[in-house]
Protein backbone atom coordinates (compact mmCIF):
# COMPACT_ATOMS: atom_id res chain seq x y z
CA UNK A 1 0.00 0.00 0.00
CA UNK A 2 1.23 3.51 -0.40
CA UNK A 3 0.53 5.87 3.11
CA UNK A 4 -1.41 8.89 2.54
CA UNK A 5 -2.17 10.42 5.71
CA UNK A 6 -1.04 9.91 9.57
CA UNK A 7 -4.22 11.36 11.51
CA UNK A 8 -4.03 12.47 15.31
CA UNK A 9 -5.93 13.04 18.28
CA UNK A 10 -7.43 15.76 19.05
CA UNK A 11 -5.89 18.50 21.42
CA UNK A 12 -6.26 17.88 24.82
CA UNK A 13 -4.24 20.49 26.05
CA UNK A 14 -4.28 24.28 24.87
CA UNK A 15 -1.34 25.71 22.77
CA UNK A 16 -1.90 29.21 23.98
CA UNK A 17 0.84 29.39 26.58
CA UNK A 18 3.14 27.33 24.76
CA UNK A 19 3.32 29.31 21.72
CA UNK A 20 4.56 32.33 23.85
CA UNK A 21 7.83 30.27 24.05
CA UNK A 22 7.81 28.79 21.01
CA UNK A 23 8.05 30.39 17.59
CA UNK A 24 4.83 30.68 15.32
CA UNK A 25 5.96 28.26 13.03
CA UNK A 26 5.99 25.26 15.69
CA UNK A 27 4.52 21.93 14.98
CA UNK A 28 3.48 20.46 18.22
CA UNK A 29 3.27 16.80 17.25
CA UNK A 30 0.25 14.47 19.11
CA UNK A 31 -0.14 10.99 19.17
CA UNK A 32 -1.46 8.81 15.95
CA UNK A 33 -4.53 7.56 16.48
CA UNK A 34 -4.06 5.53 12.81
CA UNK A 35 -2.47 6.01 9.16
CA UNK A 36 -4.59 5.66 6.51
CA UNK A 37 -3.31 3.62 3.84
CA UNK A 38 -4.11 3.07 -0.24
CA UNK A 39 -4.27 0.09 -1.64
CA UNK A 40 -4.73 0.45 -5.50
CA UNK A 41 -5.58 -3.22 -6.23
CA UNK A 42 -7.14 -4.53 -3.24
CA UNK A 43 -9.57 -6.91 -3.17
CA UNK A 44 -11.48 -5.83 -0.36
CA UNK A 45 -14.59 -3.94 -0.38
CA UNK A 46 -14.06 -0.90 2.55
CA UNK A 47 -16.55 1.82 2.83
CA UNK A 48 -15.64 3.58 5.38
CA UNK A 49 -18.17 6.84 5.62
CA UNK A 50 -15.25 9.41 5.47
CA UNK A 51 -12.98 7.45 3.41
CA UNK A 52 -12.53 6.96 -0.35
CA UNK A 53 -12.32 3.94 -1.83
CA UNK A 54 -9.05 2.31 -1.60
CA UNK A 55 -8.33 3.51 1.57
CA UNK A 56 -7.77 1.64 4.22
CA UNK A 57 -7.33 2.83 8.13
CA UNK A 58 -4.28 0.98 10.22
CA UNK A 59 -4.80 1.29 14.00
CA UNK A 60 -2.35 2.39 16.42
CA UNK A 61 -1.77 -1.33 17.96
CA UNK A 62 -0.64 -1.19 21.77
CA UNK A 63 1.40 -4.94 23.58
CA UNK A 64 2.28 -4.99 26.82
CA UNK A 65 5.49 -6.87 27.97
CA UNK A 66 6.32 -8.41 31.56
CA UNK A 67 10.17 -8.63 32.03
CA UNK A 68 11.82 -9.66 34.93
CA UNK A 69 14.89 -7.96 35.69
CA UNK A 70 16.27 -9.50 38.55
CA UNK A 71 19.25 -11.27 36.82
CA UNK A 72 20.50 -8.05 35.51
CA UNK A 73 20.66 -6.19 38.34
CA UNK A 74 24.24 -5.60 40.16
CA UNK A 75 24.69 -6.91 43.34
CA UNK A 76 24.09 -3.90 45.63
CA UNK A 77 20.67 -2.93 44.23
CA UNK A 78 19.26 -6.78 44.23
CA UNK A 79 15.67 -6.30 45.61
CA UNK A 80 15.13 -8.30 48.97
CA UNK A 81 13.57 -10.97 48.78
CA UNK A 82 9.66 -10.00 48.89
CA UNK A 83 10.00 -7.26 46.52
CA UNK A 84 9.79 -7.37 42.80
CA UNK A 85 11.62 -7.51 39.74
CA UNK A 86 8.97 -7.49 36.84
CA UNK A 87 8.76 -4.85 34.83
CA UNK A 88 5.74 -4.21 32.46
CA UNK A 89 6.53 -2.44 29.75
CA UNK A 90 3.61 -0.86 27.23
CA UNK A 91 4.85 -0.48 23.59
CA UNK A 92 2.12 1.77 21.06
CA UNK A 93 3.26 1.26 17.12
CA UNK A 94 1.78 1.19 13.76
CA UNK A 95 2.12 -1.96 12.25
CA UNK A 96 3.77 -0.51 9.06
CA UNK A 97 7.09 -1.61 7.29
CA UNK A 98 8.85 0.68 4.66
CA UNK A 99 8.31 -1.24 1.24
CA UNK A 100 12.33 0.40 0.70
CA UNK A 101 14.95 1.68 2.90
CA UNK A 102 18.84 2.48 1.95
CA UNK A 103 21.93 3.18 3.61
CA UNK A 104 23.64 6.89 3.59
CA UNK A 105 26.65 5.40 1.38
CA UNK A 106 23.86 3.69 -1.00
CA UNK A 107 21.97 6.60 -1.37
CA UNK A 108 25.21 9.21 -3.11
CA UNK A 109 24.36 10.30 -6.76
CA UNK A 110 20.90 9.28 -6.11
CA UNK A 111 17.88 11.62 -6.04
CA UNK A 112 14.88 10.58 -4.45
CA UNK A 113 11.62 11.79 -4.75
CA UNK A 114 10.38 11.33 -0.92
CA UNK A 115 13.26 11.11 2.12
CA UNK A 116 12.17 10.25 5.83
CA UNK A 117 15.78 10.89 7.76
CA UNK A 118 16.94 10.21 11.22
CA UNK A 119 19.66 12.99 12.09
CA UNK A 120 20.05 11.34 15.65
CA UNK A 121 23.30 9.88 15.15
CA UNK A 122 24.90 6.58 16.87
CA UNK A 123 27.76 7.05 18.88
CA UNK A 124 28.48 10.73 18.22
CA UNK A 125 29.89 9.89 14.82
CA UNK A 126 31.48 12.74 13.25
CA UNK A 127 31.06 11.51 9.48
CA UNK A 128 29.51 14.74 8.15
CA UNK A 129 28.34 12.59 4.91
CA UNK A 130 26.04 10.71 7.12
CA UNK A 131 24.27 13.89 7.18
CA UNK A 132 24.68 15.93 4.50
CA UNK A 133 24.05 13.01 2.05
CA UNK A 134 20.33 12.23 2.79
CA UNK A 135 19.59 15.75 3.17
CA UNK A 136 20.77 16.73 -0.37
CA UNK A 137 18.74 13.83 -1.86
CA UNK A 138 15.61 15.63 -2.48
CA UNK A 139 14.92 18.23 -5.00
CA UNK A 140 12.58 20.17 -2.44
CA UNK A 141 12.28 21.01 1.20
CA UNK A 142 8.72 19.51 1.13
CA UNK A 143 10.07 16.17 -0.04
CA UNK A 144 12.27 16.15 3.14
CA UNK A 145 11.01 14.44 6.70
CA UNK A 146 13.13 14.21 10.10
CA UNK A 147 11.75 11.48 11.56
CA UNK A 148 12.55 12.65 15.54
CA UNK A 149 14.11 15.47 17.20
CA UNK A 150 18.38 15.77 17.06
CA UNK A 151 20.53 17.77 18.78
CA UNK A 152 21.06 21.27 16.16
CA UNK A 153 24.70 20.72 17.17
CA UNK A 154 24.78 17.54 14.36
CA UNK A 155 23.88 20.57 11.61
CA UNK A 156 26.97 22.43 12.44
CA UNK A 157 29.18 19.66 12.29
CA UNK A 158 32.42 20.77 10.08
CA UNK A 159 34.58 17.86 7.53
CA UNK A 160 37.18 16.12 9.11
CA UNK A 161 40.62 16.88 7.79
CA UNK A 162 41.02 13.43 6.55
Amino acid sequence: GIFRQLVYEEDSVSTGIISETFPSNTLYIRKPLYAIIEIVRSKVECNFEQLGSNLVPIPLMEQTFRINIADILPKDKKPKSNQKTILSIKRRALTLVPAYSITTHKSRGQTLNNVVIDLQLPNRTDDIAAIYVPLSRVKRLTDLIILRHFDYKTLLMKPSKS
